[in-house]
């Protein structure tokens, strides 16, 4: 059955609607379908999905001649939506990410090892963040090769590496190269390229440990004084107290449901995402009552079955780490603390919390929910008097 883009066009906008998008949205639609309709009818005047996926990979800005991400995010949307639609007959309106992890490689060796790689490490079991992070930047470096006219990964050489992180500080701080390396090292290992991988030991990526920051104790009570404010919306105080109060991850926070809660016990259960492992966390009673007031008066209605859930339609769960950070520094802000701050952040100031009340390592360790309980060493930086019985006296040669 042949479709027309108005046809198709009606449709999406008609979702929209009945989903209560909000008319600015729903005008940057109507835009993107225009510019649809205007392709089409150069290539025939009939939409299938193979002409859609040619007009979302239409990435470059006329206007800068540079690809642009909002572009890629308005069409790859659009398109997204009438591809999935011409499959089920049904408007999918889960919410997508912005950006998308700028270009793909589009060379027919490169393309291949890159979609083998992702494939490979999807089936892995990874976390969702580490399998972007490792994709994105892969394809960032395979671009980067097609840059250079090579369209192949045997013709990669230990240059093109040291070469391609020079080309990254046009717009990365060369702070950011650890995670780059780390990101980029399993490609290599994956791809049997020893030589590439001996390549990233030239580059400058020394990690640099400085001490945790965390809230003072002061801060710690404006913070909790501004969550029982009734202005506070209860979803943002939620959240906030239960980084603060458990240190839970953002991702986890993103992916609590509603089945999670043991309110009879004020519990939450959860398996952590990062490592797989069952975590339970006790619920202080502020804590409790500002969920409580979120998941009875102030949750969306909706399928969904995560606790917290967008405020604009579509009323899925928090996409991922940037909205938790964006609700906790509001929060923050508000409580008169000028810091920006996300679950990571509220995370350290959680442990900090356990070490200065005298909570055993392997506890904080286990409340925290780390896969080696190693790592909280670290938060030893943050607590001055255990570093003041470390610091060695002065020989009395050196006092004179």
């Amino acid at each position: 059955m042949e479709h027309s883009v108005p046809e198709l066009g009606d449709i999406v906008i008609a979702a929209l609607r009945d989903a209560n998008y909000q008319e600015s949205t729903i005008t940057n639609y109507q835009k993107t379908i225009t510019k649809l309709t205007t392709y089409i009818d150069t290539h025939g005047g009939v939409y299938t999905p193979e002409l859609g996926n040619r007009f979302a990979g239409l990435t470059t800005s006329p206007q800068t001649g540079k690809f642009s991400a909002q572009r890629h995010f308005d069409f790859s949307r659009l398109i997204h939506l009438v591809n999935t639609y011409l499959e089920t007959s049904t408007i999918v309106l889960s919410h997508r990410t912005r950006g998308g992890g700028g270009r793909w490689p589009t060379s027919h060796d490169l393309a291949d090892r890159y979609t083998e790689y992702e494939t490979h490490i999807r089936q892995r079991g990874l976390a969702d963040a580490t399998i972007d992070d490792y994709a994105r930047t892969t394809r960032s470096y395979l671009v980067f090769l097609e840059g250079q006219s090579i369209t192949t990964l045997d013709a990669a050489t230990a240059d093109t590496v040291t070469a391609h992180f020079d080309s990254l500080l046009a717009r990365w701080k060369s702070t950011s190269f650890p995670w780059v390396v780390s990101n980029l090292r399993p490609f290599f290992k994956y791809s049997h390229r020893p030589d590439l991988i001996d390549a990233l030991c030239l580059i400058n990526a020394t990690r640099n440990h400085a001490v945790i920051p965390a809230l003072t104790d002061q801060q710690c009570q404006q913070v909790i004084a501004e969550c029982q404010k009734p202005s506070t919306p209860a979803r943002n105080a939620a959240i906030t107290l239960l980084a603060l109060t458990t240190g839970l991850r953002a991702i986890d926070i993103t992916r609590m449901k509603l089945t999670d809660l043991d309110w009879h016990h004020r519990t939450l259960r959860i398996i952590q995402h990062k490592t797989g492992n069952p975590l339970t966390v006790p619920l202080p009673s502020l804590l409790c009552q500002r969920v409580a007031d979120y998941v009875l008066g102030g949750r969306p209605t909706s399928t969904s079955p995560e606790v917290f859930l967008r405020t604009k339609a579509p009323h899925t769960r928090l996409t991922d780490h940037s909205a938790i950070h964006v609700i906790i520094t509001k929060t923050l802000n508000t409580a008169g603390i000028d810091h920006p701050a996300g679950a990571q952040f509220l995370r350290h100031t959680a442990a900090t919390r356990l070490l200065k009340a005298n909570t055993p390592l392997p506890t904080i360790s286990a409340v925290l929910g780390h896969a080696d309980p190693t790592s909280t060493t670290v938060y030893y930086t943050v607590d001055a008097d255990r570093l003041r019985d470390c610091v060695l006296p002065v020989p009395k040669g050196a006092q004179s």
